[in-house]
């Protein structure tokens, strides 16, 4: 198990360091970048399947120990697998709203008695800016709907990490002071979570006021 574990634990940090890569990546290969980092992901994902198994088969001594790594390597996949659909979220409306200008400052209008084409400049513009601010909206509430996944990922590991962190505590016999700091932590991240996601909620209903 250990070898499986150190391998995952490495292949993690390295998608890590490549997710750092994906806004400094030009349009033509950024997604083949997105689609190398999701096959790792899988494969991560594959990993901790098979670690799951191993640390059940751990003798009892060491087996809330060894799932509670695993868990740990789970959370911190999923945190990446949430990165990397938000950032596949904002490429992708970016460039249906490049293509969305392109298209409007292609098009002309002709009178109904001659041939002539009449610029509309300013109707182009003034349609680009609300196709922008829409598409800006559309892009704000997609990531916060993607945080708010990725909080709700987030709180339901560090549930079940905490009941697990718990009955290592019990199967030890660590102090009362020791549990009773373990939980006022788990307090801290629930308010932290809650406290994100009405910021979230806020900030959505603001650009929905002022841009809409």
């Amino acid at each position: 198990m250990e070898t499986l574990y150190h391998q995952t634990n490495k292949q993690i940090h390295e998608v890590q360091s490549q997710m750092g890569r994906l806004e400094m990546t030009d349009r033509q290969s950024v997604h083949l970048l997105e689609n190398e980092l999701q096959a790792r992901i899988d494969q991560i994902f594959s990993h901790l399947e098979r670690l799951e198994i191993l640390a059940s088969k751990e003798p009892p001594s060491r087996r809330q120990n060894a799932k509670l790594r695993v868990d740990q390597l789970k959370y911190d996949v999923q945190h990446l697998q949430t990165a990397l659909r938000n950032f596949q979220h904002r490429r992708y409306a970016r460039e249906a709203q490049e293509r969305e200008r392109e298209e409007l400052m292609s098009r002309t209008f002709t009178t109904n008695d001659a041939d002539t084409s009449i610029p509309i400049d300013e109707t182009l513009q003034l349609n680009s800016n609300l196709h922008n601010a829409h598409r800006g909206m559309d892009d704000l509430i997609g990531s916060g709907s993607g945080i708010l996944n990725g909080l709700r990922d987030q709180r339901n590991t560090l549930k079940g990490t905490h009941k697990k962190m718990l009955d290592v505590a019990n199967m030890l016999g660590l102090s009362n002071t020791v549990m009773r700091l373990i939980e006022k932590r788990a307090s801290q991240d629930k308010f932290i979570m809650v406290g994100g996601m009405l910021l979230t909620c806020v900030v959505i209903f603001l650009v929905v006021k002022y841009l809409a």
